[in-house]
């Protein structure tokens, strides 16, 4: 009796099995945050790769595997457009402030 009882919680282990390996990250996403969340946009918040992870493996994600691929997709959406750091902001422009034109005098002209 016993052995039948091993024999039945290995068999339901083994038969167990992660659905969202293979997934790519964006799938996850669609599947598991975008219910809440719009996009992958601002999630990250500068966390640290480990740290993101892990939250995400003990929250949401169903495997590690899954949460590291996912952290990393959120990660890199945080990232700005490669050529976009390099770009200086462009600043407002000033408009300079001009002296007031002197008053010209209204003297009658000269008689010849």
């Amino acid at each position: 009796m016993g052995l039948a009882a091993a024999a039945i919680l290995t068999a339901t282990v083994a038969a167990a099995q992660n659905l969202d390996a293979g997934k790519p990250p964006a799938k996850l996403f669609a599947d598991g945050c975008a219910t809440c969340h719009r996009s992958p946009r601002g999630l990250a918040k500068g966390r640290f790769s480990l740290a993101l992870s892990w939250f995400l493996k003990d929250h949401y994600a169903t495997s590690s595997d899954s949460a590291k691929v996912l952290a990393a997709y959120l990660e890199a959406a945080d990232e700005p457009p490669p050529g976009a750091a390099a770009k200086p902001a462009k600043k407002p422009a000033r408009s300079a402030l001009r002296p007031p034109k002197p008053a010209q005098s209204q003297q009658p002209p000269a008689s010849r």
